[in-house]
């Protein structure tokens, strides 16, 4: 199975600009999600895990708009774009329900999903980030960082960055680093991290989440099995953050990594992949 970049990528013409997407295997869909941050992508995300759960599934990576490879939508924040994005990518493609994996921003975007259109989501799977924080200060160092880096950025805040991402810094490689600071040199990459923790965009999003209920004020209507994956030494998503969806989804489980940070699904790549593929088999409707 060929799951190399050149031969999973694929494009997608839809009424709201061009989607770009990775695509491999066959059988009941799966699409993965990813997460914000510098230089992010989904093939940067789950590039990794493509491979093993291609053998089981038909795999999707899509790559939100205006994060420098699907076409931006103008003037809609990322998180909402990223949302109705993965409804026009399903309904171009005759999806109908597929599981979910979302890693940190991605999870937000599968909750919200599975809240509001509750039978395009027949099992999720969100890698940190879902939930409010409860006992460590909001925002969490990584966003704090990405904050920094957002308001002004520098390679030194990349690499403080990266670092906080992982609890092995060995991780954090020049390749790595060079690869991260090309892709946030984009315009619109940089753009959309700027909407997400820019000091002025998160002001703007403090009041506005003053005026409404929180999206985790809903997760009890999620109604499909739910997996809550955490590195327990994530400091982008602190580990306090998964007692209230733990709480309020119905039909959540819980599995907890130990040594090991916010990227789950590279950091403890094997025995994520075991866990996640366990629960998708598992709780198959």
């Amino acid at each position: 199975m060929d799951v190399t970049y050149e031969g999973t990528a694929r494009e997608l013409e839809t009424d709201s600009g061009t989607l770009r997407y990775h695509e491999a295997g066959a059988g009941e869909p799966l699409i993965l999600l990813h997460g914000s941050g510098i230089g992010v992508s989904g093939w940067k995300n789950f590039r990794g895990n493509l491979g093993f759960f291609a053998k089981h599934y038909h795999c999707y990576i899509l790559e939100f708009p205006g994060f420098g490879i699907s076409d931006p939508v103008p003037g809609v924040h990322p998180v909402f774009a990223a949302g109705a994005a993965v409804l026009r990518f399903m309904d171009a493609l005759g999806i109908e329900s597929a599981a979910m994996v979302g890693n940190s921003m991605g999870g937000v975007v599968g909750v919200n999903l599975a809240i509001n259109a509750p039978d395009r989501v027949s099992r999720l799977v969100a890698i940190g980030g879902v939930g409010p924080n409860i006992f460590t200060t909001n925002p969490s160092e990584g966003s704090r960082l990405l904050q920094e880096f957002a308001d002004e950025p520098s390679r030194d805040r990349l690499v403080r960055w990266l670092k906080c991402m992982t609890f092995d810094h060995s991780l954090v490689t020049e390749e790595l680093i060079e690869d991260r600071w090309r892709a946030a040199s984009d315009p619109a990459s940089h753009a959309s991290l700027a909407a997400m923790y820019g000091s002025k965009a998160f002001e703007a999003q403090r009041a506005m989440m003053s005026k409404i209920a929180p999206y985790w004020a809903n997760m009890h209507k999620v109604r499909c099995p739910t997996l809550l994956t955490w590195g327990i030494e994530d400091r982008q998503s602190p580990p306090d953050m998964m007692l209230v969806p733990m709480r309020l989804i119905p039909e959540a489980e819980v599995h907890v990594f130990p040594r090991c940070g916010h990227w789950v699904m590279i950091e403890a790549k094997e025995a994520f992949e075991s866990v996640t593929l366990d629960f998708l088999q598992r709780t198959a409707r």
